[in-house]
C-alpha cells in the first residue's frame, strides 16, 4: 500500500486536470487553424469557380457575337467566319470541360 497523503493525491489530480486542460487549449487552437484554412479554401475555390464561369460566359458572348456576323457574311466571308466560329466553339467546350473536371 502506497503512503500518498490527501494532499499528494490532490495535487497528482490538479496536474493531470491541468495537462489535459492544455492539450485541450492546443487542439482547439489547431481546430481554430484547421478552421481558418478551411475558409480561406472556400474563398478560393469561390473566386476560382467565378472567374471560371466568368470566362465561358465571355466565350459564349464571343460565339453568339460571330455567329450574328455570319447573318450579315457575304457569300465569300462566310467560309472564314466559319473557321473561327468552329475554333470559337472548341474554346467554349474546353472551358466547360474543364470547369466540370476542376468543380466536380
Amino acid at each position: 500500500m502506497t503512503n500518498h497523503t490527501k494532499e499528494d493525491v490532490m495535487e497528482q489530480k490538479k496536474a493531470y486536470r491541468e495537462k489535459f486542460e492544455a492539450k485541450l487549449d492546443e487542439w482547439k487552437a489547431e481546430a481554430d487553424k484547421l478552421k481558418a484554412k478551411a475558409k480561406q479554401k472556400q474563398l478560393d475555390a469561390e473566386t476560382d469557380y467565378k472567374e471560371e464561369l466568368e470566362t465561358i460566359r465571355k466565350k459564349r458572348e464571343e460565339l453568339k457575337a460571330k455567329l450574328h456576323k455570319l447573318e450579315e457574311a457575304g457569300e465569300d466571308a462566310w467560309q472564314e467566319l466559319k473557321s473561327g466560329i468552329e475554333k470559337s466553339s472548341r474554346e467554349l467546350r474546353e472551358s466547360l470541360d474543364n470547369a466540370i473536371k476542376k468543380f466536380s
